[in-house]
């Protein structure tokens, strides 16, 4: 058994706010960690700025590795845990900017950022696209990251599954008015891979957008092992910060594709069509 615990998050990051937002997550980096042993920790998308920030984002990008990224190092390092976060990064150029998710780990390295392929609506005024989809080795397993609308492309998922990862996960700020779709989207993926997927999604409104939370850990067979869908508050009903923690055993990946023959049923050479521009 390869047994590792994994907690998502969901917070409320406040617009614009970067050191706010680092101390918040720094307090649930605390809170978890110290009421169980936990091998990984995950934030949404854009955690430390907010989504709606325009061209305020060109102040707000921070170089990889910078300040975010070190003190989000020290935290890892602190508790010794895996730590995947969101933030707007920026490239020696300082016009160029990437919507990106980075993981930290338990000694304080980083081990890599990934760049967001899938830009929507907004997002392609502020950042440039990304074009690999990088898998991290780690010593609780192989990882891939995704950001917010890569969900929606199975291209994506299946990519990183064949090369190795064994789990997901999926930094988002998902709308309310589209949670079907986050539902359907995170356990679908799962399933198409016989992989986990922990899924952290944002909370809270910015400028126009509101975001539905309900971040979960899934299955390769598609069943929820956590999931904040009924962290809501009472009087209003709308979704709250929080977090949720599950123990996995990240060798039923293994076990679900020799069972099942997802990946390697694939018939590659009929799949064309898959690669060709719309």
């Amino acid at each position: 058994m390869r047994e590792i615990t994994i907690a998502t998050v969901q917070m409320k990051p406040a617009m614009g706010e970067p050191e706010d937002n680092l101390v918040k997550m720094s307090d649930f980096v605390s809170k978890i960690a110290s009421q169980q042993k936990v091998d990984l920790i995950v934030f949404p998308e854009l955690v430390t700025s907010g989504y709606e920030m325009g061209v305020r984002f060109t102040e707000l990008a921070q170089r990889v590795p910078g300040p975010t990224v070190n003190l989000m190092s020290q935290r890892a390092a602190e508790f010794g845990v895996y730590i995947a976060f969101g933030m707007a990064t920026k490239e020696k150029v300082e016009s160029v900017l990437f919507n990106s998710a980075v993981m930290v780990g338990p000694e304080g390295e980083m081990l890599g950022s990934y760049n967001k392929v899938h830009l929507r609506g907004e997002e392609r005024m502020a950042f440039r696209e990304g074009f690999r989809f990088p898998v991290f080795e780690t010593e609780v397993g192989a990882i891939g990251l995704m950001l917010g609308w890569d969900l929606a492309f199975p291209e994506v998922a299946r990519s990183l599954s064949l090369d190795g990862a064994e789990l997901l996960c999926v930094l988002a700020n998902w709308e309310t008015s589209q949670m079907e779709e986050w539902r359907t989207y995170v356990r679908a993926r799962a399933y198409e891979n016989a992989l986990y997927v922990a899924a952290s999604n944002r909370v809270g409104e910015d400028v126009t957008l509101n975001f539905g939370g309900e971040s979960m850990i899934v299955g390769p067979r598609g069943k929820i092992f956590a999931s904040l869908a009924d962290e809501k508050d009472p009087e209003s009903g709308e979704p709250r910060e929080g977090y949720c923690v599950a123990r996995i055993d990240l060798d039923d990946v293994r076990k679900c594709r020799e069972e099942y023959q997802t990946l390697q049923a694939r018939q590659p050479t009929t799949y064309r069509t898959i690669v060709k521009r719309y």
